[in-house]
């Protein structure tokens, strides 16, 4: 094995060790072990190489095109991406591949979940410690108040909530997943229906008393409707698969010194 923080060389073109040391910045390695961000590096600028002499050997010309809003491709990675286009050919997804996914488990597959709910909002500013605090006190004497007499949500939200729901005694109609903050939504999947939580539940917007009163759970979905997903991520992981063996290809064929690259 070559030693570490040493020059690199593939197919007798030289990849300096400063090139690997910046490259390495970019790889996570286990603390105490940075020989493998360093190793991570180096097969990261030599596979890179190969791909460039892959493309220009084809003859591509590099096309390049926005790789995210606000930027565009280099040269170097746009040669990459046709090169990948054009040569890495992933393995067809069966229908039938997708059909026993789906049968193994169909209860993966289902509806969101929908929530009818109702909440009681006492604002404080997220960085305002002291009126979270006291928002925190009201809450919790909302919610002992409500032990005693659960009837009286309605009353106590048109009294004390900052939401526009007060009017309509706290309720927020139906919701689900995304619709509201995730520690609202994490108090909901917790609740039994017509059941007050028990603790005041914070976001930024304030402490929240909250009661969920009816949860819909989300029906299975059938086959015809979630093998558009299905075959995406079949195609995604096929593509991957094949870029992967083709990138071990072309390793196996070229003459690397000063580093044995472990297959990834």
């Amino acid at each position: 094995m070559g030693a570490l923080l040493s020059d690199v060389t593939v197919n007798g073109r030289r990849i300096p060790a400063a090139a690997i040391a910046a490259e390495a910045q970019l790889h996570r390695a286990p603390p105490g072990k940075p020989g493998l961000a360093w190793r991570a590096a180096a097969r990261a600028l030599v596979l890179r190489a190969l791909l460039l002499d892959r493309a220009r050997a084809l003859g591509l010309v590099p096309a390049p095109q926005e790789a995210a809003p606000g930027r565009t491709e280099t040269g170097d990675e746009a040669l990459i991406r046709q090169l990948l286009e054009a040569e890495v050919v992933p393995a067809p997804v069966e229908e039938a591949a997708l059909r026993a996914t789906y049968d193994a488990d169909p209860g993966r597959f289902r509806a969101p979940d929908l929530w009818e709910a109702a909440h009681i909002l006492l604002p404080a500013a997220p960085g305002d410690r002291a009126a979270r605090a006291a928002a925190r006190m009201r809450a919790a004497a909302l919610i002992a108040e409500l032990a005693r007499t659960p009837g009286r949500f309605a009353a106590l939200a048109a009294e004390h909530s900052a939401c526009d729901s007060r009017r309509a005694g706290g309720c927020l109609g139906q919701i689900g997943p995304g619709d509201t903050l995730p520690p609202f939504e994490a108090a909901l999947r917790q609740l039994a229906p017509g059941e007050i939580a028990s603790e005041p539940v914070e976001t930024h917007h304030g402490l929240h008393v909250v009661r969920l009163d009816a949860r819909a759970e989300g029906a299975v979905l059938p086959f015809a409707a979630v093998a558009p997903r299905l075959r995406a991520a079949a195609e995604r992981a096929a593509w991957v698969r094949a870029a992967r063996a083709y990138a071990e290809a072309l390793m196996a064929g070229a003459r690397v010194e000063g580093i044995a690259l472990a297959p990834a």
